[in-house]
């Protein structure tokens, strides 16, 4: 239930020189453990005259050699005598219980932080329990003035691995808010994510940690909080009594610390991730759901005997879904109360394999034939006048620059979208009456003639189930003759056609943007 902190400011030089050290060369200058922590907690004072870590990222002119965490400030609570054990830290909390949790000792921290000043470092300690958790946000904030980051490494059951992680987290919270920048790392266990015989206390603690981590990942990053959760496996003095020896020498916390640097660190956009770590491999762990099977109709009880005729059902994994969020999670459940309601078949996801079959098929071909009067009328659509001189070479055909505005790009890939080659393809049923056009991503690399006839081939990247209605993406490419001119991705709502148990979201959707034209300049914005 207690825990340690140590408080540490590192040397800028010395930290780059210890940094690069680690990766160029065989035989550092220092030892491991040293590169070790200078990876995972180097921070330095603030740099004077920034504003707040948006301004100080700009002058983090970091490579694939090092990273840097100049101006950060870093509590971490507990493993003075395990995974944290030298470098250049700012805060360290350890009380140095026992392996048992009892006991009470300076040791643990002090020697860290005599060991971080020995490297040209300065650090703090401090030996409150975690369940004072303002004692220990404030000790950091009276030493340093700010607190970028923290990492727990707790040392009891319920009241310090969970309990304690909370009151730590709540305290820093509103601090990181204001500064619009933290890093959250918390420390589960493979107890907690499969369980373990003999450790039902310490597995509940563990797997109520993963849930705190991902609730802060969804409040934290409008304040540009990140949080991660990972699930270390690295020798200390509590796993020496369970390992041999050799295993225990092979699996050094100096394999673990280079993943907390990464999460620390603002490049690192990462947020709600669970990772498993150790020996030197990372791994990230996902939740994953089987389609299921609903086992009662409309007016009808449901019975347990109806539960086990459908239990292979249940438990199949095949075309299985990764559901992300909550409402992904309840997604399911409202497309099949509805089917219930209507009467209908009500195996959960009953389309989803034949939407997915759509995923990859291509549409014929299409083409586009236009003059220069199509693309004078579009110019005019969009908001071209005749009053400004500069809009009149997208305007007037016998202008010496007379030539088609980019954004025209769009109308001919529209054909293959609208001359109904979506309705032939496989698993796809599409009432076009409920068709609406959703988002228009456009890549253009070649300018457009302003006359002539065009081709596209379109191609379905994804579908969709957004519950009330489908989402078709639509990647097009259009060409004059062999020539690629652009690249157009169509987002194509069809409503009532969702509720198929289906993805909500995909890796295939482009970013989309808006282009906007004020006093002759384009504004650009990404959403």
């Amino acid at each position: 239930m207690r825990g340690t902190i140590c408080t540490f400011q590192c040397v800028k030089e010395r930290v780059k020189r210890v940094l690069v050290s680690d990766w160029s060369q065989q035989s550092p200058p220092f030892p491991i453990a040293e590169v070790k922590l200078v990876k995972v907690h180097a921070a330095g004072k603030r740099t004077q005259g920034l504003s707040g870590p948006a301004d100080e990222a700009k002058t983090h002119r970091t490579t694939a050699m090092s990273l840097s965490f100049e101006g950060r400030v870093v509590l971490v609570t507990g493993a003075g005598g395990g995974k944290i054990t030298v470098g250049t830290l700012k805060y360290l909390n350890d009380l140095g219980v026992d392996t048992k949790g009892g006991g009470k000792s300076s040791a643990a921290a002090d020697k860290v932080v005599d060991e971080i000043k020995a490297k040209g470092g300065k650090a703090v300690a401090n030996y409150d329990s975690v369940e004072d958790g303002e004692k220990l946000v404030q000790a950091a904030l009276d030493a340093f003035g700010r607190i970028d980051r923290f990492k727990l490494f707790p040392d009891l059951i319920h009241r310090v691995h969970l309990r304690g992680s909370f009151l730590v987290t709540r305290a820093a919270w509103n601090h990181m808010k204001k500064q619009m920048f933290g890093r959250i790392i918390m420390t589960t266990s493979a107890a907690g994510i499969y369980g373990n015989f003999g450790q039902a206390n310490y597995s509940a603690a563990k797997l109520g940690l993963l849930g705190l981590s991902n609730t802060l990942a969804i409040e934290g990053p409008n304040y540009n909080i990140h949080c991660n959760t990972i699930a270390p496996l690295a020798g200390s003095r509590l796993t020496e009594s369970v390992m041999p020896p050799d295993l225990v020498a092979a699996l050094k916390p100096e394999y673990v610390a280079p993943m907390v640097l990464w999460l620390c660190h603002e490049q690192c956009q990462e947020n709600g991730g669970l990772f498993e770590v150790g020996a030197g491999w990372i791994g990230k762990l996902r939740w994953e759901r089987t389609q299921g099977c609903i086992t009662r109709q409309r007016n009808q009880p449901m019975t347990p005997e109806a539960v086990r005729d459908q239990w292979d059902k249940v438990c199949d994994f095949t075309d299985s879904t990764k559901p992300t969020s909550v409402q992904e999670s309840l997604q399911s459940m409202v497309s099949v109360l509805s089917k219930v309601d209507l009467g209908q078949e009500v195996v959960a996801g009953q389309t989803s394999a034949p939407a997915t079959a759509a995923v990859g098929q291509k549409l014929p071909a299409t083409t586009f034939s236009f003059s220069h009067t199509q693309c004078i009328l579009y110019a005019l659509g969009v908001g071209m006048s005749t009053k400004d001189p500069d809009h009149l070479r997208f305007l007037y055909e016998g202008h010496p620059d007379f030539s088609c505005l980019p954004t025209f790009a769009v109308i001919p890939s529209q054909a293959a979208m609208m001359d109904g080659g979506l309705s032939s393809l496989p698993g796809l049923k599409i009432d076009f009456t409920r068709v609406l056009h959703g988002e228009q991503y456009l890549e253009l690399y070649k300018p457009l003639p302003t006359s002539g006839q065009l081709t596209s081939e379109a191609t379905i990247a994804d579908v969709l189930d957004k519950g009330s209605g489908a989402v078709i993406l639509l990647d097009v490419n259009t060409y004059s003759g062999a020539e690629l001119l652009c690249f157009n991705q169509f987002s194509v709502f069809v409503v009532g056609a969702g509720g198929f148990g289906g993805k909500r979201t995909s890796e295939k959707a482009k970013v989309c943007s808006i282009l906007c034209f004020y006093d002759n300049t384009i504004r650009h914005e990404e959403y």
